[in-house]
């Protein structure tokens, strides 16, 4: 017998690295099916073009390092850091925009740090960070929903989409992004906010064509599709339950809070939990066991703040969704977490006052 010291994540399941990193991908594909058929085979594009960089960033990096390259893209990692950017952008957004986030995981984010189990923050959220200030209204321009498009895209118009800006019959982006009404759609959680500043209240707000029963049309069904994705990974022991419940639970109470204290200028729980990328984050990103806490409590402890961030910077800042900065604040967090809520070492004794 051999006893073989490795980097997280350490699991306990008896499943490999490249195991669990599949199940995660396995996982995704209905709510990657869901958002294709809502949103376009733009999303198809945006994966195939992801999945493309993170391997030749990820081979470029261990070619350069002297590593041995093919056992090590077998572990399915960069995988995984391609699916979960390509699904956060928009569908249509132009291609080397997705290129350019997954070299940045993957190089600066990933292996600048040593590679898989030393990166301290999650690469597809730092990826996903950077785009969205360096580019924000190309990281902005959501299609709407299938039911409220105006221009139907066919797979060959996707691929003019995504690398002309403009389906091959030459509507531009612009006006793809027109409902049936004619109305340039925004994401449910964009739409909201912008009402909110410009006087209206919410109930005032869900009664555009977008929203349908307090709830984003066509996002509701996504975030279903993801909470199943997150739901099988529970199942199959790929993820734990304390950190998607801590996000989930601090969001929803959050929310709750302040609805009940005014519905009018606060979104519902239902709103908040449904809207965006809710179900993607608590499950599939939240729960990356690199980059966060590795002690029972203290990923009772993350998730709750990380569902405090989002709920602030939903309600009092400046981007609508705010997912991806809650979980690189609570990357930093940590060591600070671990640290205070690491398990007394068997055959210790804790003298009070050290």
């Amino acid at each position: 017998m051999s006893f073989r010291i490795a980097s997280s994540p350490h699991q306990h399941n008896q499943k490999t690295t490249s195991q669990l990193m599949l199940w995660v991908v396995i996982a995704a594909l209905p709510a990657i099916a869901v958002q294709s058929y809502l949103f376009g085979y733009g999303v198809l594009v945006q994966l195939l073009l992801a999945i493309v960089t993170a391997w030749a960033s990820e081979a470029l990096v261990l070619m350069l390092r002297d590593k041995t390259i093919l056992p090590r893209l077998k572990d399915h990692s960069a995988l995984v850091t391609a699916v979960l950017l390509a699904v956060s952008i928009p569908a249509y957004a132009p291609w080397w925009l997705v290129v350019i986030g997954t070299a940045f995981a993957i190089i600066m984010v990933k292996q600048l740090y040593g590679g898989l189990g030393f990166n301290l923050f999650n690469p597809a959220m730092a990826a996903y960070v950077l785009l969205l200030i360096a580019f924000p209204v190309q990281m902005t321009q959501w299609l709407p929903p299938a039911a409220l498009q105006q221009h139907a895209l066919g797979p060959l118009d996707a691929v003019c989409a995504v690398f002309n800006q403009a389906s091959c019959q030459g509507l531009s982006l612009e006006q793809l992004r027109q409902g049936v009404d004619g109305m340039t759609m925004a994401t449910p959680l964009d739409t909201a906010r912008t009402d909110l500043m410009m006087g209206l209240t919410l109930p005032e707000s869900y009664q555009k064509p977008l929203f349908q029963g307090g709830v984003g049309v066509g996002w509701f069904w996504l975030n279903l599709a993801w909470l199943a994705g997150g739901l099988l990974l529970l199942q199959q022991r790929v993820i734990q339950w304390r950190i998607p419940v801590s996000v989930l639970g601090s969001l929803a109470l959050c929310s709750l809070i302040a609805w009940s204290v005014n519905p009018d200028t606060n979104f519902s729980p239902l709103f908040q939990l449904f809207s965006g990328a809710t179900m993607l984050a608590a499950f599939f990103i939240a729960t990356d066991p690199v980059s966060a806490s590795t002690t029972a409590r203290g990923r009772i402890y993350y998730g709750v703040l990380i569902g405090v961030l989002v709920f602030v910077i939903r309600s009092f800042g400046g981007y609508p969704d705010a997912f991806a900065f809650a979980v690189l604040l609570a990357n930093m967090a940590v060591p600070l977490i671990d640290y205070y809520t690491r398990p007394r070492t068997y055959g210790h004794k804790v003298v009070k006052g050290r």
